[in-house]
């Protein structure tokens, strides 16, 4: 059994007038507009309840975070019951969630926030509760009843499903949510194994995840991790967040305007442990958002540190996860400095900005780094009289014979660029 649990961040809202769990934005865990979520798994794996549920929710208002579009509170593991009821259907922990399923999700929803649910596409889950294979139909339409808006589905009791593929196993789940008349973002959590960013948006999928599970290390890898997309075994757990940010290399020309599923970086790890400094946050932030992954939080946010919960609120940042244009930043190698600098870029439709561009340092040493409006990929007209402001400085930035001139970029900092003409 493999014990690999996924996050699904993401915001998007369903787009084909119907159910069905497609998205036409990345997902914050939010609807249309600008959105995000938080998943429980990060910190408190299967240990979760009513009260840690319901003050969650309130800790999401009373921080703005649910203002500011992070409007998914999804319950991962630890929710259900072992077995089923007598009539089939799955149920929640009557001892850890008293009130049931139909009376908790109408209080969260209540509170103006959407509920997320955890199930898995075979016979078990992660952790061993009754999974989905078989039963989807009842299941899907058991959380429509109860007014669930987000299905996180895993994979891991998928191996136990028999001959049949993760395609036809995914593909069953989301014609069932299409069923039920009720729309659930379906989100898929199988950790990149057969390269979902060729396949997910067939089976009706919102997002897929395209790496094992993250960690919370800005770039320390755990053992086993593949430092590539394109791996046989992609799903080890223990990711990086520069290693997450490495494998989108292959993955981001995937993440255009059209796509209606997106590629999850898997959950924020912003504000858990307090292990990564500010700058490392906020690159671990803007990555997630102009690579349109979903944004889903995994920290405690009714204990999170200010530093944390003012990375999370940017709303530059969060108006590029969710701008009209739809499209993912590209890494350009002929702006590398081989393991000291990185430059990303691409369009952008914010307002006034038509163009992004993030330069991370992730080397040993301050960095100077030239950022040559030349070579980013520019769209016509938007070469001459141009304005560039970086985001977490809120500051404008001068340019000079053509060029913009970063200095002294901390470690594990990304200079966030925004350029109008």
């Amino acid at each position: 059994m493999i014990f690999l649990l996924c996050f699904l961040v993401t915001a998007a809202a369903p787009t084909l007038g119907a159910p069905g769990g497609m998205a036409s934005r990345p997902q914050m865990a939010w609807q249309t507009d600008v959105a995000s979520g938080w998943n429980s798994w990060n910190t408190f794996k299967a240990n979760i309840n009513q009260s840690i549920i319901e003050t969650t929710a309130k800790a999401l208002v009373d921080t703005g975070l649910a203002a500011a579009g992070y409007k998914y509170l999804i319950m991962d593991e630890g929710w259900q019951a072992d077995e089923r009821a007598t009539d089939g259907r799955q149920e929640f922990n009557s001892t850890r969630f008293p009130s049931g399923g139909s009376a908790l999700v109408n209080h969260i929803h209540d509170m103006g926030l959407k509920v997320g649910i955890y199930s898995d596409s075979g016979i078990f889950t992660c952790g061993f509760a009754p999974g989905s294979w078989g039963y989807e139909d009842l299941d899907a339409q058991t959380y429509a009843d109860w007014g669930i808006d987000y299905l996180k589905y895993d994979n891991c009791g998928g191996f136990h499903a028999g001959t049949h593929t993760q395609q036809e196993r995914f593909q069953t789940m989301s014609n069932a949510l299409r069923n039920t008349g009720r729309d659930i973002f379906y989100s898929l959590c199988q950790w990149g194994h057969q390269f979902p960013w060729y396949w997910a948006d067939q089976v009706g999928a919102g997002s897929y995840r395209m790496s094992g599970d993250i960690h919370a290390s800005f770039a320390q890898d755990k053992a086993g991790v593949c430092p590539t997309a394109y791996c046989l075994n992609p799903g080890y757990a223990g990711v990086s967040v520069l290693t997450m940010i490495r494998k989108m290399r292959e993955i981001s020309p995937f993440q255009e305007k059209g796509r209606m599923s997106w590629a999850d970086m898997d959950m924020l790890e912003i504000g858990v442990g307090n292990v990564m400094s500010e700058v490392e946050e906020q690159t671990h932030f803007s990555f997630w958002a102009a690579l349109k992954s979903p944004l889903i939080i995994g920290a405690d946010v009714t204990k999170i540190r200010e530093q944390s919960l003012k990375v999370l609120l940017n709303r530059d940042i969060i108006a590029i996860s969710q701008d009209q244009r739809g499209e993912a930043v590209k890494y350009l190698p002929e702006l590398l400095a081989e393991d000291k600098v990185q430059v990303w870029a691409g369009p952008v439709d914010t307002g006034e900005y038509r163009h992004m561009v993030l330069a991370l340092n992730y080397g040993n040493d301050l960095a100077n780094i030239n950022v040559p409006l030349d070579g980013i990929g520019l769209e016509k007209g938007c070469t001459d009289g141009v304005k560039v402001r970086e985001v977490w400085a809120a500051e404008d930035v001068e340019v000079l014979e053509g060029k913009v001139l970063l200095k002294n970029v901390e470690v594990g900092q990304t200079k966030v660029l925004l350029i109008s003409c």
